[in-house]
């Protein structure tokens, strides 16, 4: 997959909380700094996260994008 976010780290996914419509997923980054994004359950499901998982996070502008890492 290519993406236009030059910002790109590596992450564990730690923690999903899901609602409704939106789910919130922390992650961890080798640094150990945590970080989170929040998201649609759909893309969750969809994209079959499950905390463990290793993601890719592209970071633009406000924007956390977490990409499972096949």
């Amino acid at each position: 997959m290519k993406a236009g976010a030059r910002n790109q780290l590596t992450a564990r996914v730690t923690e999903i909380k899901k609602g409704e419509v939106m789910a919130q997923i922390k992650f961890v980054i080798p640094a150990e700094s945590p970080m989170s994004s929040v998201i649609t359950v759909e893309s969750v499901e969809e994209m079959g996260l499950q905390v463990g998982d290793e993601v890719l996070l592209l970071v633009k502008a406000i924007h956390v994008l977490p990409v499972k890492v096949e």
